[in-house]
């Protein structure tokens, strides 16, 4: 049995890698032609997320080692801190703004995405607010709600409609998991719909993109270009894909190659066999996940565990559905995969914390066992 659970917990570790150490070749071959001829060397985007891959790996084992009770104890300062980040991409000369959005912080050397803190963050908290309670009235998800409305509130006036759907979805899970009654579902989605609805209305270019989406044809240039491009590279791929770096849309056709439509790449110069093959890693991790969070010594640690997977297959699902047209065309990165430090960096901590709960289980399992 002992040798089952180290089985599993390095399949957890060894997937993640793998899909990390395949987003850099990935990368390198969707900007190797932009980053060439903006920077003037091609392994440019390349160089920068192999180093956040080597700050991310030691993260990853340092969160190994992190006590879960102390997350549970410091949520509210987690959370807190997760706002302020947010809060400060909107500060001149400390916001960064990048066609269009302000998602970013200026670190000097560097920036980081707050956001990506933040859904992590509001998973500690909520799991520490779930962890009290063996059934969910309207009066304890107050706490959830209004973190939960305080983060997505300040990523959509980034604005990052995408980011904000993730959250939302996950928190849905985790409250539907944790024992939420339909009818608080029923009362909670009427706000949430008024409110989606009212965003797209407010803003000319969220209307566009809807748009778009219907009918990309309607304006090629415009609105409707990245998703008819990224058509073009899952459909050129075929069953097996042209080869690697043989793509022909990274030749500045479709923009974001590296980062968030690195997928239409991979389909491109993989094919639907390649799309299929990491699309499997990613069930692998999701249910090495789900099992960790079921196998869990407390209650905070399972909804932990929950938490942190549901935000990987969430993710991972918006962003397929983005590539292939199913939703509206919105920006979001594929974990693990797509050009980001501070994504990557984010979901090798969860990983690294999946590990660190599956390890406490294995321990509590086997002292059980010896006495």
């Amino acid at each position: 049995m002992e040798n089952k659970w180290k089985i599993h917990r390095k399949l957890l570790v060894f997937s993640a890698i793998f899909l990390a150490l395949f987003g850099l070749v990935m990368q390198y071959s969707a900007s190797c032609y932009s980053a060439e001829r903006q920077f003037g060397d091609a392994f440019y985007y390349v160089k920068k997320q192999a180093i956040a891959l080597v700050f991310a790996l030691v993260v990853m084992y340092g969160v190994k080692f992190i006590k879960t009770e102390w997350l549970k104890k410091w949520r509210y300062i987690i959370l807190a801190l997760s706002l302020v980040l947010l809060a400060l991409v909107f500060l001149p000369k400390i916001g960064v703004e990048n066609y269009g959005a302000k998602r970013w912080i200026n670190l000097g050397f560097t920036t980081m995405q707050p956001s990506d803190v933040a859904k992590f963050a509001l998973v500690i908290f909520i799991a520490g607010c779930l962890e009290k309670k063996s059934s969910i009235t309207f009066k304890s998800m107050i706490p959830i709600l209004i973190a939960t409305a305080l983060v997505c509130v300040l990523i959509m006036l980034e604005p990052n409609m995408s980011v904000t759907m993730c959250v939302g979805v996950v928190v849905l899970i985790m409250l539907f998991v944790g024992g939420c009654d339909y009818k608080h579902f029923l009362v909670m989605a009427i706000p949430v719909v008024v409110g989606v609805i009212a965003l797209i209305l407010m803003e000319p270019y969220r209307v566009k993109r809807l748009m778009a989406f219907i009918d990309p044809w309607a304006s090629p240039l415009g609105e409707g270009y990245q998703l008819i491009q990224s058509y073009y590279a899952l459909g050129s791929g075929g069953l097996f894909g042209l080869g690697l770096f043989n793509s022909r849309q990274k030749y500045l056709f479709l923009t974001f190659s590296e980062s968030d439509f690195i997928l239409s790449i991979v389909g491109e110069e993989l094919g639907f066999v390649g799309i299929v093959s990491i699309l499997c890693i990613f069930i692998v991790i999701t249910y090495q996940g789900l099992k960790i969070a079921k196998n869990a010594n407390t209650r905070f640690d399972s909804y932990l565990a929950l938490g942190i997977t549901a935000v990987i297959a969430v993710q991972t699902l918006l962003n397929v559905a983005v590539i292939s047209g199913s939703i509206p065309p919105t920006g979001i990165p594929l974990p693990f995969v797509s050009n980001g430090g501070t994504s990557l960096m984010c979901f090798m901590a969860g990983i690294g914390l999946l590990e660190n709960i599956a390890s406490k289980s294995q321990k509590s399992y086997l002292n059980h066992k010896m006495y």
